[in-house]
Parts: structure tokens; sequence; C-alpha cells
């Protein structure tokens, strides 16, 4: 396993016009998230006790959720990007800045957070989050990219940070509804889930992982993760690691009822309690019938029949198959230092 944490990584600092280099960060802000006022003034406080510049300040939209700001800032020469906003503008940011030095930090302010759960940030405390952009160290993550094929034979280009899947998780996305998402957070895709549950159609389809031969599977549900732990401290994917240079691949084939007891009692009984102590996991089943695991850094899908896809925790549509590919340290992110994670 590779465990990478990179000496802090930035471009050459802007000039101030009197000679002295100041370091400067562009903050990516997706307005319908974050409250601005907040987050404006404890970035100026934090911006004068460690005597970088004025940050640059870009909002994202329905059009550009994160890719065109990502853009701008790196065309502005910043030495970090602080991105506010849900997994949907981390995702964003992260695929326009996929393999560049500038280091991300992460303002956690949407429903699951689910990078800045799996990297242990802080979350619902903004004054802590921006102290940490600018004190603490920088630590390379690996990047999902993933090419979607789509039902008319083009083919889109992304990237992920979590997860990406076809099966209950699409379907439960796109079940969800967003006003009571608004209003009660996490708590509305129990909603969609109970809904999802009562689906019978399986996935069809031939897969290959690393190049190798393709063959058939029949499967509720396929997930490719680079990170596995969900809010409620739900372990969906138990040895996925985000700095490890793979995936993990789960499928689900739950047979009836039976079926579905042996995935939730395994993820939420086994991953999310056992494996937290060595006599835990001692305990635990190596598989059950109803839920595979597999690591690879490639996984390629062809479906005999178009399924939804998300990514992130946010809905992409239909796919007829898409390639999952991994990047090693594609990403650079702001966590705490190890003083900082010990309340030091």
């Amino acid at each position: 396993m590779r465990n990478s944490e990179a000496a802090n990584t930035v471009p050459p600092a802007t000039g101030t016009g009197n000679g002295t280099a100041t370091k400067t960060a562009a903050v990516i802000y997706n307005p319908v998230k974050v409250e601005l006022d907040v987050l404006r003034t404890v970035l100026a406080r934090e911006e004068l006790a460690s005597g970088w510049g004025e940050s640059v300040w870009i909002a994202t939209s329905e059009d550009d959720p994160g890719q065109g700001a990502a853009s701008k800032a790196t065309a502005a020469n910043v030495s970090m990007v602080i991105v506010a906003g849900g997994d949907g503008t981390v995702r964003a940011v992260a695929e326009g800045l996929q393999q560049s030095p500038i280091p991300v930090a992460i303002l956690p302010s949407g429903t699951g957070n689910l990078l800045a759960r799996n990297l242990k940030l802080t979350l619902d405390d903004p004054e802590t989050s921006i102290r940490i952009a600018f004190s603490g160290k920088d630590r390379s993550v690996d990047l999902g990219l993933i090419d979607i094929e789509r039902e008319d034979d083009t083919t889109s280009n992304h990237a992920f940070l979590v997860m990406a899947g076809l099966g209950l998780d699409a379907k439960m996305i796109a079940n969800t509804d967003d006003d009571l998402k608004k209003r009660a957070g996490w708590l509305a895709y129990a909603k969609a889930l109970s809904i999802t549950l009562r689906d019978k159609d399986e996935l069809r389809c031939q897969y290959s992982l690393d190049g190798g031969s393709a063959r058939p599977l029949r499967a509720h549900t396929i997930i490719v993760g680079n990170c596995g732990s969900l809010p409620l401290k739900i372990v969906l994917l138990p040895d996925a690691s985000v700095d490890d240079g793979e995936f993990e691949v789960v499928v689900m084939r739950p047979k009836g009822f039976v079926g579905w007891v042996q995935i939730f009692v395994k993820v939420l009984w086994e991953n999310g309690v056992l494996n937290r102590t060595k006599a835990g996991r001692s305990l635990m089943t190596k598989q059950v019938s109803a839920l595979r695991y597999v690591k690879a850094t490639e996984l390629k899908v062809e479906l005999t029949r178009p399924a939804k896809i998300e990514l992130d925790g946010d809905g992409f549509g239909t796919a007829k198959g898409f390639t999952a590919r991994i990047i090693p340290g594609g990403l650079t992110v702001r966590v705490p230092t190890d003083a900082e994670t010990q309340g030091v």
C-alpha cells in the first residue's frame, strides 16, 4: 500500500508590486450552499493572520459547477484553491484541477460531504476548516477518471473522488426529492431507498478488470470506489483507501429477502462495527454470496441495457457502459497537521 503525504507544493506566488511575493488563494464557492458574508469575514481574518494576500472569489453556476472556475483559478496563478460547496462542487473542481500541483482545501457545505468524511476533515465548522486551509499540510489522494458511454454512442469524460455506481445508489439518487433533501439533508435518501429497494431490475453486463478478459455478470448494483465511508457511520467499501492507487469494486447480487439481510449485516454490522477492532475483524465473514469485493486499477463495464449512473452522489444520466481508471496521487488536498488532528 502507498500512503503519500507530500510536502507542501505550490506554484510561484504572485507579486504585490513592491518586490514582495505574496501567496493568494482562490475561493470557489457554490452560492446556494454557503453563507457568503460569514465566509468572507472568517477568510479575511485568516488571510491577515497567515500573511496571505486577498483571495480571488469565483462563484459556480448551473452552467459551470466548478470545472471552469478551476481553470480561472489556475490562470490567476493562485497558491491554493478553497472549495466551499457540496460533493458535486468538490468533484467538478477536482476534474478541472486533475494532476495540478495546486492544493485544494475543502470547506464542507453539502449534504453528504463524502470526501471530507473519508479524509476525517472537520464538518459544519467553517472557522476550523479555513484555519486548516492555511495552516495544514498537503496530502496526495487518488483521482478516478471515467469515460461514460451514452445511448447515442457518444462518450462523456469525468473525474470522481469517492465512487461511481450503477444500480441501487444511482436509482436512489434519481428517486430522491430535492426539496426534501434541502429540508432533511441525508435523511431524504431514506425515503428514496425504500422506493428503490422495490425495484427488481437486474444489471446484465460484460465486465473486465485491469484490461483482462471480459466476463458475464448479472447483478443488482455495481460500485467502484476510491473511498468507502458514508454518513451514519456506514462503511460500504471497507478496504478502499483514498491513496493506495487502487479502486475497491463491490457487486451486490441479493436473491430475495435473505440476500438483502446478508448485505445489511455485512455493511452495517461487520464493516461498520466489527471492522473497527482486531478482535472484531477475526469474527467477520470473508465473503457472502450476495456481496462480492475486489480490488483493481481499472474497471470496464458493457451493459446489455442502459442504466442510470451516479458519480460522488450526483446523478449523471444513463449509461450503456463505462471505463473507470485510477490516477494515483491525481489531486493534492489540504488536511490537518498531526498536531491539529490531536487537537493541539
